[in-house]
């Protein structure tokens, strides 16, 4: 069985105040640790960003809101157009204010993806190897 999924999704980036503008979304998914959703956004082949995102938390926000800090989420709809909405606060700027991008992406695309990882681990079937965790925080990984 394998124990990776990847996607590429197009999604819409919106940065301050700009208008939206397409960008990829790289999904992936390791069983290696379960818990975990990497995002890569890219655009002309430039690596915008990359976060490491909850698996349970991307399924929550497909349904309500959630999320606080640095990563909030929220399903939006648009007749019968539903999204995922996904606003990521970063680094803090000169003037004192913090890096913001609000990402939307096509809701369906995002739940597809999580129901292929549920096939990799079920939810309330992941572990985590403590040894194995605690040996790679002593080597400095």
């Amino acid at each position: 069985m394998n124990s990776f999924v990847h996607k590429t999704l197009v999604v819409q980036l919106q940065a301050g105040d700009t208008d939206r503008f397409s960008v990829l979304a790289h999904l992936s998914y390791d069983a290696a640790d379960p818990f975990a959703v990497t995002v890569v956004f890219s655009h002309d082949g430039r690596v915008l960003a990359r976060w490491q995102l909850d698996r349970e938390m991307l399924g929550e926000g497909l349904r309500r809101p959630v999320g606080v800090g640095d990563v909030r989420m929220r399903p939006e709809s648009l007749g019968m157009w539903r999204e995922l909405r996904m606003e990521f606060l970063g680094d803090a700027r000169p003037d004192g204010g913090r890096h913001h991008a609000v990402v939307f992406a096509w809701a369906p695309a995002f739940a597809a993806f999580l129901r292929e990882t549920h096939e990799v681990v079920p939810p309330g079937r992941e572990e985590v190897s403590v040894d194995d965790f605690l040996a790679n925080v002593i080597a400095g990984g």
